[in-house]
């Protein structure tokens, strides 16, 4: 892990937002409610540590901690094989969700990180990778810091009646 960091952190500090994802994190129309939700969150989470909207570079630099894994231990990348579509892609996140559920179990905490997608190719290179292959996500793993504000940060729920209609 210490070289990875070593050889691509420049690169991340320098350039956060990376190069081009190699699919749409988000819908490049994101459509209401969506769309505000999604604004909403960030704005809560960076003002829980501080940051305004008009402070570009702090807002840069916080997203830049995605790269270091936000100081974790361990980073982990998961990939699919190119010819993989929409259900294998759900297949992935719930084997990373169970990942995520046993590392709780064990007292750990997690954080997915699909930020990892717009620097695929550096990863891909770095780590060696097979080219018919793509980088999913990341995941950082590691003890919590219950102190630090940004882990106070709890993000609104829809009410269940706005996404579940049940039968009796």
């Amino acid at each position: 892990m210490a070289r990875f960091r070593a050889q691509l952190t420049p690169q991340f500090l320098a350039k956060p937002f990376g190069g081009t994802a190699e699919y749409d994190v988000y819908p490049p129309e994101l459509k209401e409610p969506y769309r505000a939700r999604r604004h909403k969150n960030g704005e809560d989470l960076y003002r829980l540590i501080g940051v305004t909207r008009e402070d570009k570079a702090a807002r840069h630099r916080q997203f830049a901690r995605n790269y270091d894994f936000f100081g974790a231990p361990v980073g982990m990348f998961f990939f699919l094989d190119r010819i993989m579509g929409p259900p294998q892609w759900s297949d992935l996140g719930m084997f990373i969700q169970n990942i995520m559920l046993l590392a709780r179990e064990q007292g750990l905490e997690t954080c997915p990180q699909e930020s990892w997608a717009i620097w695929h190719k550096e990863v891909v290179e770095f780590l060696g990778v097979d080219p018919n292959l793509m980088l999913f996500c990341g995941l950082a793993l590691g003890y919590g810091d219950d102190a630090a504000p940004i882990n106070r940060l709890r993000t609104d729920r829809a009410a269940i009646e706005e996404f579940a209609v049940f039968h009796a």
